[in-house]
């Protein structure tokens, strides 16, 4: 009996310690709009949130707007937050007064979804020319005393490369009782010059104290890319883009046509809507929207058509192999796609005469088993929409 009353006292010595324990560490600290939700539009901070970036440049976006081609899905609600770092040493941060202050010696766990658009597109402060903020930044997290006040950095993520919503996960033990807490877009660090870049955020979590002994991951889930050129098996090594060189466009003429009367090998007599050709030869950088320049020559045959025939309205198709998840897919076969449609406009094809769409994996035309069928799969296409009657 003595041995029972031991044992009823040391558990009742054990709850009264943790719920001292759990008093001591206090309660959650709740931030004030967490999933950054808004009305859609670009260099405005969401409500609750405050603007602390560089004075003289614009605030951070509430995505997505669409002005900076950012098409993304958030993650939790309508809206979500989009950052930027320039190329003029210039970077974006929002902050917020907490609900109650951290206490110095306490620890605390944090996490938010954070993904990078593929498409961020908007001026180069250094040049004066288009440029695709698309490099990967990564966050930081900052306490302090008041409105932007960045006292101590409590902790920062990886460099955010993944383009799917990932959760990453903080610990942080304060060494003051700060009352304000910032989100801050940064560089790769160290970085000899600045870049742009960009970083999506959604659905903070509270700030919930810890014990100091508890091992919180950086990284909830691991960030999705696409897997190397390799089969199931490690059979066969990963293979590098082969450019064939492609003759010259077909320019002969026909009834005073000064321009090329094919496109790719179809005469314009043979077109008609839904007719689907591929464009062979074009290449992006690996997990990238970015062609690469070596083989932008192979779509001059394209823009030289369309400019010859302005009544010709065309649909740009993006593929991937199969390898990718179907969100990854469905957004980097989109970007590339528009990436193509970007090109063209560039260089004079009416915007009214482009279309673009990302089919992601859907339509395969060989097997991903090998690394030749991936790459077949992993194309674009040309579609006619229309031929309209002049």
């Amino acid at each position: 009996m003595k041995h029972v009353w031991q044992m009823t006292i040391n558990l009742s010595v054990l709850v009264i310690l943790s719920n001292f324990t759990l008093m001591a560490q206090g309660e959650p600290i709740v931030l004030d709009n967490p999933s950054f939700e808004d009305m859609p539009r670009h260099s405005k901070e969401p409500r609750f949130w405050t603007n602390c970036g560089n004075p003289g440049e614009s605030p951070p976006d509430v995505q997505p707007d669409y002005t900076f081609q950012v098409s993304k899905s958030a993650f939790d609600g309508n809206t979500y937050l989009g950052m930027v770092v320039r190329d003029n040493d210039t970077w974006e941060e929002v902050g917020q007064m907490l609900s109650s202050p951290m206490r110095q010696g306490t620890c605390y766990k944090f996490s938010i979804k954070l993904a990078r658009s593929l498409t961020y597109y908007s001026v180069s402060r250094e040049k004066n020319t288009p440029a695709n903020y698309i490099e990967p930044v990564k966050l930081r997290i900052w306490g302090g005393f008041g409105k932007c006040d960045k006292r101590e950095l409590l902790d920062e993520s990886p460099l955010i490369s993944n383009v799917d919503w990932q959760e990453f996960k903080f610990k942080f033990e304060p060494q003051a009782d700060y009352t304000h807490f910032v989100l801050e877009a940064f560089y790769k660090t160290p970085s000899l010059f600045p870049y742009n870049g960009n970083l999506l955020l959604d659905d903070a979590s509270a700030i919930e104290p810890i014990p100091c002994s508890t091992d919180i991951p950086a990284v909830a889930q691991a960030p999705s890319v696409l897997p190397p050129l390799v089969n199931n098996g490690n059979e066969e090594e990963p293979i590098s883009p082969v450019i064939t060189r492609r003759p010259p466009p077909d320019t002969t003429t026909r009834a005073g046509s000064k321009g090329p009367k094919t496109m790719f090998g179809v005469s314009k007599e043979d077109l008609v809507a839904g007719l689907t050709v591929p464009i062979e030869d074009v290449e992006f950088e690996a997990n990238s929207a970015a062609l690469l320049a070596s083989t932008t020559q192979y779509l001059d045959e394209l823009e030289a058509f369309l400019r010859e025939n302005p009544n010709v309205i065309v649909e740009i198709g993006g593929h991937t192999n199969g390898l990718a998840d179907k969100a990854y897919a469905d957004e980097l076969s989109a970007q590339r796609a528009r990436a193509v449609v970007d090109y063209l406009k560039a260089n004079s094809v009416s915007p009214i005469q482009l279309r673009y769409r990302g089919y992601g994996k859907r339509y395969p035309v060989a097997s991903d088993s090998t690394p030749q069928g991936r790459k077949k799969n992993q194309r674009v296409e040309v579609k006619i929409v229309a031929i309209i009657k002049q």
